[in-house]
């Protein structure tokens, strides 16, 4: 199996959501069944069927986080360092037309959001600047078309 690199702060976020999902979700759910079961007719019970549904999608998404939990490859970007783009990085670029500043970490799938600031290590942004230094500029080939930036600074926390 593939691993899944991923970084500590990532990691225990994953544990945090599976646990939530066992101890928390699960009971409500099944409590949820038992209730609508209760009410009589299951054929057309719309509570049953609808907790029936969450049940699944919680059990599937337990699935999935115990995959990747077990394939993770756990990084403490606090210990690392260097003076090249690498996954981890936390990079300071600034866009070479708007002059606009931007901070993105580089992180692993699983725990990637934008909103974050963290992104994908596979993101094309990412795969870009990958053994890059400041004062580097790199073009990036998004869907929303080219950009170029200037690596103004790498550190790692």
């Amino acid at each position: 199996m593939e691993k899944v690199p991923i970084t500590t702060s990532g990691y225990a976020a994953l544990e945090e959501e599976l646990k939530r999902r066992q101890q928390v979700e699960r009971p409500r759910i099944i409590t949820a069944i038992a209730e609508a079961r209760a009410l009589g007719d299951l054929s057309e019970n719309a509570e049953y069927h609808a907790a029936k549904e969450a049940q699944s999608l919680n059990e599937g998404r337990i699935l999935e986080l115990e995959g990747l939990i077990s394939r993770a490859e756990v990084f403490d970007t606090s210990r690392m360092s260097g003076t090249t783009v690498k996954f981890g990085a936390t990079v300071t670029l600034v866009d070479e037309d708007t002059e606009e500043e931007k901070i993105y970490q580089f992180v692993g799938e699983p725990e990637a959001d934008v909103s974050k600031g963290k992104v994908s290590i596979k993101s094309p942004i990412a795969r870009a600047m990958i053994g890059k230094s400041v004062g580097d500029s790199v073009e990036v080939n998004a869907p929303g078309g080219g950009k170029s930036y200037e690596i103004v600074n790498i550190a790692f926390m």
